[in-house]
């Protein structure tokens, strides 16, 4: 009776320990096999509950950190521009400044080059210039202040001039007026197509064609 106990005891062991070798990790039973046994690290598998944490929590940081790049970017999308009024776009501010700035400065050279020219049909297109883009000029600044956009200061007017003009002073003048001309018209077709504001696209599209009036006289009469 007693060695029957024995044998069952012996059989109970050699099972528990046949189960506890195939729980043991392979690399535990490799150690075990080619050495001294060393006692095992301890942390160095995670438990499969800290695996499934992980594995569930990177689920739900997917979409916490899609949102925060989406709203990162409409911040910088919505960032106002720095230089220009609230709410305007630079490219329309930009436009003021320089339509502003070029009539002032062909009313100021038309105005200057009156008592110079020979010809008679270039002082005609000088007056002619002082009219047209001085009303183009006090429109364009009307609508800027209407909308509460910045207008650049008058410059200073230039002394007239003194002597007696140089034979060239026609063909010169013709010249500076015409490259001056086409600059604008680059501007203002630019602008009739492609600006925000939708008052300022219709304040280019109608002084375009005065400005296109100017360019082909002036080139007309170019000798």
């Amino acid at each position: 009776m007693n060695r029957i106990r024995t044998v069952r005891q012996g059989l109970a062991l050699a099972g528990w320990g046949l189960l506890s070798s195939a729980a043991a990790p392979v690399w535990a039973v490799s150690l075990s096999a080619t050495g001294t046994a060393q006692p095992l690290p301890e942390a160095s598998i995670a438990p499969a509950s800290s695996i499934e944490t992980v594995a569930a929590g990177s689920a739900t940081l997917v979409p916490i950190v899609a949102t925060d790049l989406e709203a990162r970017q409409l911040a910088t999308v919505d960032a106002p521009a720095t230089g220009g009024a609230v709410g305007k776009p630079i490219d329309d501010i930009q436009f003021v400044k320089k339509a502003t700035e070029s009539g002032r400065k062909e009313i100021n050279s038309a105005r200057e080059a009156l008592p110079q020219l020979q010809s008679a049909e270039l002082k005609q297109i000088a007056e002619m210039l002082v009219s047209d883009h001085s009303k183009a000029t006090e429109r364009l600044s009307h609508l800027a202040e209407t909308k509460g956009w910045p207008v650049p200061g008058a410059a200073p007017q230039a002394p007239p001039p003194t002597g007696t003009a140089t034979s060239d002073f026609d063909a010169k003048w013709t010249a500076d007026m015409i490259a001056g001309h086409e600059r604008s018209v680059a501007m203002y077709r630019a602008q009739a197509q492609g600006g925000e504001d939708n008052d300022l696209r219709k304040y280019a599209r109608d002084t375009l064609p005065t400005i296109e009036r100017h360019l082909a006289q002036l080139k007309s009469l170019q000798k």
